[in-house]
């Protein structure tokens, strides 16, 4: 943080503003402080370039957040700090959205308003110093500065560093693009904003060849990459669609999880399915490679129930989840509803003339039972499926309910 400082307060109301310029004045000696009213505020930030801008709410509210959103459109660098008469949550709410980084009530302490300041230009050098850095690694050619992501040439560099450096032993690499007919209306620009709504902190990502993207995502498990996937065509925009190849990086060099998930790209690329795992993902052998079954009468009942768990845990739910989501827009005037506890795991499919459902029953020892069920004019027959534990997979279980799903569609009456 500087010795001294450039500070602009932005007012329509002369007494308060005087009343704030001494505040700040006799607590910040050796900054300079700038008034200024609304008409003049975007030539005193062009001309004084403050560090902190407090913005004191203007009578019409749309003003200020005009004002405040033409700020940050024009100068990211500074910290705008946000001066209410009253607390009213939406118009606060609408003040972060465009950008304040702060807010505080004209009427508190005079310390209170001071602190905020502070901290604030604090923020401001770690982010002047976090922009000065991002220059030197656009120039060095790591970071590609249209979308903020490592560029191609530093991707093995950069992700080999932080598996070692992090000692990373679980998670999932993958590698994303948009499918043809999303590539023909297609932003790299907007595909960046919608990765990065999507991905945790720690996520890593960097550029591939072509439209594509390498993300590495630690200590995460396929289904939860897939939800991150679908986040990701969630934020881009309606009917957009991706495709994915997905592995494990743990104990393998960047050759190998790189040409993995090329290959497994390819495979989705070439296919109807949005993505595919590589072969070589380890992760549902790893879980059920106690279970190989010999004679069922020689297990003990309490590991299967313990794997079975394990199953609506890390598969059924999430699987149960995401196509709940997935259809619900799809399927007009169709009410889906599921859930899953102790005994079954329940999808169900309902309109005015129609209702399915999908129960996953656990009988016991090694395999479990789904019971397909319809009620309604000019229903499919009801059927019953037994699967072995082991076979419970996301893929499987996507495949077995979106047929259901199709069941339910081919036979519904308007």
């Amino acid at each position: 943080m500087n010795d001294k400082n450039n500070i602009l307060l932005i007012s329509d109301d002369e007494k308060l503003s005087i009343e704030l310029h001494e505040k700040l004045v006799f607590m910040r000696k050796n900054d300079n402080v700038i008034v200024s009213n609304y008409e003049h505020a975007r030539r005193n930030i062009q001309f004084y370039l403050p560090e902190i801008i407090l913005v004191h709410e203007a009578s019409d509210k749309n003003k200020t957040i005009k004002l405040i959103s033409d700020i940050m459109k024009n100068d990211e660098s500074s910290s705008v700090i946000l001066l209410v008469d009253n607390y009213d949550s939406d118009f606060i709410l609408n003040a972060y959205e465009a950008g304040i980084a702060d807010f505080t009530d004209v009427a508190a302490a005079d310390f209170e308003i001071v602190i905020r300041t502070v901290n604030n230009l604090k923020n401001v050098s770690v982010k002047y110093k976090a922009t000065r850095n991002f220059r030197l690694l656009v120039q060095a050619g790591i970071i590609d500065e249209l979308t903020g992501f490592y560029s191609f040439n530093a991707a093995q560099r950069v992700i080999e560093n932080e598996i070692n450096y992090n000692l990373l032993d679980n998670g999932v690499f993958m590698v994303v693009e948009p499918d043809e007919d999303s590539k023909q209306q297609f932003s790299i620009e907007k595909f960046a904003k919608a990765v990065n709504k999507s991905l945790r902190a720690y996520d890593l990502v960097t550029m591939a060849k072509g439209a594509k993207l390498y993300i590495l995502l630690p200590k995460t498990d396929v289904d939860d990459a897939i939800v991150v996937l679908d986040k990701i065509k969630a934020n881009y925009g309606k009917n957009f669609k991706l495709k994915a190849g997905l592995t494990n990086f743990y104990k393998k060099s960047f050759e190998k999880i790189e040409h993995e998930v090329l290959h497994a790209l390819s495979e989705a690329v070439y296919s109807e399915e949005d993505y595919v795992v590589a072969q070589s993902y380890k992760k549902q052998d790893t879980l059920d490679e106690w279970l190989q079954i010999g004679d069922d009468s020689n297990k003990d009942y309490k590991l299967f129930r313990q794997m079975f768990n394990k199953k609506m845990e890390k598969v059924i739910t999430p699987v149960f989840y995401r196509l709940q989501k997935a259809y619900e827009e799809k399927l007009f005037g169709t009410k889906i509803e599921q859930y899953t506890d102790e005994e079954q795991c329940v999808f169900t499919l309902k309109n005015r003339k129609q209702e399915s459902s999908l129960r996953i029953v656990y009988p016991g020892f090694a395999k479990i039972v789904i019971y397909i069920t319809h009620k309604g004019l000019e229903s499919p027959e009801d059927s019953e499926l037994s699967l072995p534990l082991t076979k419970i997979t996301s893929k499987e279980l996507i495949k077995i309910i979106e047929d259901f799903i199709k069941e339910f569609k081919n036979t519904s009456i308007d």
